[in-house]
């Protein structure tokens, strides 16, 4: 069994590895999620982002098969530093993404945007209304591959951290999230070193070093927010809308694999609303209602940004799907199924870190089957807590959940991931079926915690 509130009991599980983001570990989901018996405690969510309505499932009776194993992108081993030099490539990048913003104009501001930013395209929120956002979309116009790259790749990063007391041990991705030198990347590429109070920098295209911080981190939702007062000069990416992707749609996705620079690869969005748990440590799993994508992604895309059509950054890379093959360094690379954070949950654990060094996610208090064999027709609670907003609500052990706020659920894992899509201290709308009895709608105000 695992705790969706990640409060996992030892004696319910396995023991697992921690996650490792070194080259030669490569990083998988929990048993659970590989089709072993397991529970999990059905209450954690991000922010909210709206579920794509594209999403379907099956319809009563009929058998998916077992969820496919994901691994969190191992960073591999950072090539040798280069001698710092003038940045002058990068003056003249910034100065054309400069002119290229200053053409497109026009600010985002419809649909799910309202809940972030106000009419002159400052945020609503805390934590983001004291930084600078690029709300703005460096192409009026969708791009080609090419000038998608050219106006993102000026605000992508190479993470490099220390690992187990070795220097530059691990590394991932980042981008630019801010004109005030915050950074976005993956939790598991600093996670080691946030705890060692390791040695952590960014590296710019030009090969230029600099020291950089951990503001806060979410193991839950695998992010964490960076700060460098040194890169304050490095141009921030335009933040997009990743509830206006649609299956189909072209993307880009930038970072630093397999220790190699700056690499493009693209691709179209795949599937959204995709439940997915990632990491092998009851206490760095975390869960996910990611977007599906085919491009390319490989350990050290860890934490880079995924791109749409005008150049905005809609989720951040965190996961790939594997089948147990690897590279020739062993590590499970790219089979054309990646992972990505959606924009949404970055941007509401972003505004907490910003706001109180922390992020929280919201819980329910329940255990929910998440292993072995389902019949995908809703989420089966094993154990609700005393004291918990589930046993407030009414809800008891054995009751199976078949909605939340009239989206369908199938089994336990989606029920964790769309919980997660709300925040502490909202309400939502379960349908439960009990025994023989008829369906009801039961309300459960979400409690929260630290994660």
């Amino acid at each position: 069994m695992e705790s969706v509130n990640d409060q996992h009991r030892a004696d319910d599980h396995e023991p697992t590895e921690p996650i490792r983001p070194v080259r030669d570990e490569p990083l998988a989901i929990p048993d659970e999620a590989r089709g072993r018996g397991g529970d999990a405690e059905a209450g954690v969510g991000p922010a909210r982002a709206t579920p794509p309505a594209s999403v379907s499932y099956p319809p009563p009776g009929q058998q998916w098969p077992p969820p496919t194993p994901t691994q969190t992108l191992p960073p591999v081993a950072p090539p040798r530093p280069r001698r710092r030099r003038r940045p002058v490539g990068r003056i003249l990048l910034v100065c054309l993404l400069a002119t290229v913003l200053g053409i497109s104009g026009g600010l985002l501001g419809a649909g799910a945007y309202d809940a972030w930013f106000d009419d002159d395209g400052g945020s609503r929120l805390s934590g983001l209304g004291d930084v600078e956002l690029n709300t703005q979309p460096p192409l009026e116009e969708s791009g080609s591959v090419a000038e998608v790259a050219g106006a993102v790749v000026p605000s992508t990063v190479r993470i490099v951290a220390e690992f187990e007391g070795e220097q530059g041990g691990a590394t991932g991705t980042g981008w630019v999230f801010d004109d005030q030198g915050h950074i976005i990347t993956n939790n598991h590429v600093v996670a080691d070193a946030a705890q060692s109070d390791g040695q952590i920098q960014i590296v710019d295209q030009d090969g230029n070093y600099y020291d950089a911080s951990v503001v806060g981190r979410s193991p839950v939702y695998d992010l964490a927010v960076l700060e460098s007062e040194e890169a304050t000069e490095l141009p921030a990416a335009s933040i997009g809308r990743g509830d206006a992707l649609r299956v189909g749609d072209p993307v880009v996705a930038v970072g630093y694999p397999l220790g190699l620079n700056t690499t493009v690869t693209s691709g179209i969005v795949s599937a959204l609303g995709q439940p997915v748990s990632t990491g092998n440590a009851r206490d760095d799993s975390s869960y996910i209602y990611a977007v599906q994508t085919d491009a390319a992604i490989n350990p050290g895309n860890s934490g880079g940004p995924l791109i749409d059509a005008k150049g905005q950054v809609v989720g951040v890379n965190s996961a790939i799907a594997t089948n147990g093959g690897g590279t020739v360094d062993s590590q499970a690379g790219n089979i054309g199924v990646g992972f990505a954070i959606p924009i949404e949950q970055v941007l509401t654990t972003a505004d907490q870190i910003l706001s109180t060094g922390e992020a929280r996610y919201p819980l329910i208090g329940a255990d929910v089957q998440t292993g072995g064999v389902q019949d995908q027709n809703g989420a089966l609670l094993v154990d609700v807590k005393d004291g918990s907003p589930a046993q407030d609500a009414g809800l008891q052990t054995d009751d199976r959940i078949t909605e939340v706020n009239g989206e369908r659920i199938t089994d336990g894992l989606q029920l964790i991931v769309v919980i997660r899509t709300y925040q502490p201290g909202e309400t939502i709308e379960f349908t439960v079926e009990r025994g023989n009895q008829d369906t009801q709608q039961v309300e459960v105000t979400l409690d929260g915690d630290v994660g």
